[in-house]
């Protein structure tokens, strides 16, 4: 995993009064790295496409600190017609902390309807993937 990283700067508001970062931020790191992602591989920033979240699953598995170093790893292990998967390893100090997974759907602008991926960005995502 991690064809692409983010790395993220934990802040003090992060964190909650169990003393590591509040389970929620979680979801706003991996925001974070989707809309880096957007803006390198794509060369678009996510506010500037016209895409939906249609879901977000998050699985944590050991809480980050304050004086932490996180790096976010992104994989999109396949395309849908319209729909974007996309997975998610979050490291702390480089070891994994929580995975997640995201599908991310492009719509129509007009119409607000799920629309096909735009052949640019669908090339651009397969060449730096792999795919």
């Amino acid at each position: 995993m991690g064809s692409f990283s983010s790395d993220i700067q934990v802040r003090f508001r992060d964190i909650d009064a169990m003393g590591h970062v509040n389970n929620a931020v979680y979801a706003t790191y991996v925001e974070q790295a989707r809309t880096e992602y957007f803006r390198r591989v794509l060369d678009e920033g996510l506010d500037a496409v016209s895409t939906v979240l249609a879901s977000l699953e998050l699985s944590y598995e050991r809480p980050i600190l304050l004086d932490q170093s996180v790096t976010i790893e992104i994989d999109v292990p396949e395309m849908g017609r319209s729909s974007l998967p996309m997975t998610y390893e979050v490291l702390a100090d480089g070891e994994r902390v929580a995975t997640a997974e995201s599908v991310q759907v492009f719509l129509d602008p007009e119409t607000e309807k799920p629309s096909p991926i735009p052949e640019r960005f669908r090339e651009r995502i397969a060449e730096f993937e792999g795919l």
